[in-house]
């Protein structure tokens, strides 16, 4: 187990420095650049642009750039941001309980959802919540993030009024009930493609675990169908759910970035955006990273759980 963990760290930092290096040249060779934002003030000479390039680091060969921007990284500096001139770490740590607490609720919505759909339609095989968790999966799969999510601010906010448009809370009255009033929309918006990924795959592994010998043995011993499903079933059918978890990190942070843009939720996702229009650069390298270990970390502890709740799993 440790010789594998100490493996897995070791490709992780290959991996980040891949996704460094090439996050890094795409960004900065990338047509515009930090000093687009500089370049269209009225009055700003040459000389003052190429003072403000060079205070800027931007003068300099951009391998030069990136091994600095590197060696710095692992001393902790993340470096400061362009617009805001304060700290990249700063700038992500206050944006990062809002994402959290969105792709958490959102996490929670999808796996439960999901799980019991996938449970039920599997053991309703080709009844009609079968087919129309499948119709229903198809559809969610089809349909865009951001405009299910339009489509949701028109209807309970524009139509019924029953909910916010956006952000996170109301000015002046930041009370639990509200962040939950706030929560609801864009949670559900983020969960409705995850609830129907898990609906297939858990559907898929219930059937499987079904078709086992040892349910069939269960069933012929007499044991009442409740406790065959809870106990045998399920218990089996969800450890490659675990690794699913992980997997679908990437996609949760992706729609995370739609999602929070749609309804102008403060969080990461969010962030990037308004720091790659800026282009801010430090805080968008800082964000590509920081979204990097939260994936690699994310895979690992999956892979890690999947060993502890089924012993038939080794690492070598």
């Amino acid at each position: 187990m440790l010789t594998y963990i100490v493996n897995r760290l070791l490709q992780s930092v290959v991996l980040l420095l891949l996704v460094s290096i090439i996050g890094f040249a795409v960004l900065n060779l990338a047509p515009g650049g930090p000093l687009s934002q500089y370049a269209l003030t009225p009055g700003l000479t040459q000389e003052a642009l190429d003072r403000i390039a060079h205070q800027m680091g931007l003068d300099r060969p951009l391998p030069v750039q990136y091994l600095d921007w590197i060696w710095r990284l692992l001393q902790g500096d993340w470096g400061k941001s362009y617009r805001d001139q304060l700290p990249v770490l700063q700038i992500i740590s206050s944006h990062l309980f809002a994402t959290l607490l969105l792709m958490g609720t959102s996490m929670v919505i999808s796996i439960g959802l999901g799980t019991w759909i996938g449970i039920r339609g599997a053991t309703k095989r080709y009844s009609v919540f079968d087919y129309t968790a499948t119709i229903g999966a198809m559809v969610a799969l089809s349909i865009p993030t951001f405009w299910f999510g339009l489509v949701a601010i028109y209807v309970f906010t524009l139509r019924l009024k029953w909910l916010p448009a956006g952000n996170m809370y109301t000015i002046g009255n930041e009370s639990i009930m509200d962040y939950a009033i706030h929560l609801i929309m864009p949670s559900l918006v983020l969960a409705f493609v995850d609830i129907a990924v898990w609906s297939r795959y858990m559907r898929s592994a219930t059937l499987d675990v079904i078709n086992q010998d040892f349910v069939r043995t269960a069933r012929a011993k007499g044991l009442p169908e409740r406790s065959i499903l809870m106990k045998h079933v399920v218990r089996n059918a969800l450890i490659p759910m675990i690794t699913l978890a992980g997997m679908q990190l990437p996609t949760i942070l992706g729609g995370a970035l739609v999602t929070e843009t749609v309804f102008t939720w403060p969080g990461m996702g969010r962030l990037f955006l308004d720091s790659l229009g800026y282009h801010d650069y430090p805080v968008v390298m800082g964000l590509l990273m920081f979204s990097a270990i939260l994936v690699l970390a994310g895979s690992l502890i999956a892979d890690l759980l999947v060993a502890v709740v089924d012993p038939r799993v080794r690492f070598g």
